[in-house]
């Protein structure tokens, strides 16, 4: 038997990841499946909060499924599956509906993000903390690798596991720990800003060479002549080097920004190659899978099997729990 902590995480279908996403989250996922027994859903059922179109849908949980291949999740050391696999979400769920109140969902930060701008709110949106909590506790998750900003999430899990456990007597759940991506890149997006499709400041992580280009040329540069001195962490271009460049490079680079002489064009012409080197044969990987659907979705098909056989252990213990499992 493994004695490996189990690390679950999730990715939302609703969107091309970008490099923010890579060196934010992914990359920590593909190294940690090392050393975890590790469970990546992608999931839909949130996703239908904000895409409600069959064929959208549909794609954006290939192309998650494809990505997360691409970048080395190896689904013989892992669990990829997709949430709608595994019914059992839905009814942990609703079980732990009855045990939570209003206004301690009032507290979520996405709903009260959505009601400070005015948004009409759906129910998944003012209930999805409730539906993150099934998905954690519902395979007996050690560990949820978050940034600090999605603490949150794991802080309901542990709040619900723990109100369960006391309302029935029981110790069906555990509780979980947030494990803190620390010293993570927060990548800047070509605006300055923090990277985010939101703002529409991204580099897509699967980039052709033509995407790449236009977005590193859309970054915003000040007007100093080239043979002015300038300070590099105070750009742009360079705050992007630093994710790319080995440390020798990142050097020289500084060292001719400080001393003058490094023109934003050269700059960018330069980050431009570092970008296509480093995303070149994710892109090639992409390709080769996105020609193999099929390989695709029995990947899928069975990680929901080995998902939804934990999920079911699970609920016939909560079943048991609250006393409507008879027979």
């Amino acid at each position: 038997m493994s004695t490996k902590k189990t690390l679950l995480s999730g990715v939302k279908p609703t969107g091309r990841p970008h490099i923010g996403n890579y060196f934010g989250a992914m990359k920590q996922f593909v190294d940690m499946q090392n050393d975890y027994t590790a469970i990546y859903m992608i999931a839909d059922y949130h996703a239908l909060n904000l895409v409600q179109n069959k064929s959208e849908m549909a794609q954006n949980i290939l192309d998650v499924a494809i990505d997360y291949l691409a970048l080395g999740i190896d689904p013989q050391k892992s669990i990829i599956f997709k949430q709608s696999d595994v019914p059992e979400h839905a009814e942990l769920t609703w079980i732990f509906d009855t045990i939570t109140t209003m206004p301690y969902l009032q507290r979520a930060h996405a709903y009260k993000d959505a009601e400070a701008k005015d948004k009409e709110i759906n129910v998944g949106t003012f209930n999805y903390p409730m539906l993150m909590a099934a998905d954690i506790l519902l395979h007996d998750t050690d560990i949820v690798p978050v940034g600090q900003d999605q603490k949150q999430h794991v802080e309901y899990a542990r709040d619900t596991a723990q109100k369960f456990n006391f309302i029935f007597d029981t110790d069906t759940f555990k509780l979980p720990e947030a494990k803190i991506l620390e010293h993570v890149a927060v990548v800047p997006g070509t605006d300055g800003r923090k990277m985010s499709k939101s703002y529409g400041n991204t580099i897509p992580l699967f980039a052709t060479r033509e995407e790449i280009t236009k977005a590193v040329m859309s970054i915003p540069t000040d007007s100093k002549p080239i043979d002015e001195p300038r300070n590099p962490d105070e750009d742009n271009v360079y705050k992007l080097h630093k994710l790319f460049s080995d440390h020798g490079e990142l050097y020289e680079l500084g060292e001719r920004y400080r001393k003058g002489g490094m023109g934003h064009k050269e700059s960018k012409e330069l980050l431009i190659e570092h970008i296509d080197a480093f995303i070149a044969p994710l892109r090639e990987k992409r390709e080769q899978l996105a020609h193999d659907t099929d390989f695709v979705l029995d990947v899928l098909r069975e990680g929901g099997k080995r998902a939804k056989q934990k999920a079911e252990r699970k609920m016939e213990a909560v079943r048991e729990a609250i006393g409507v499992k008879l027979y």
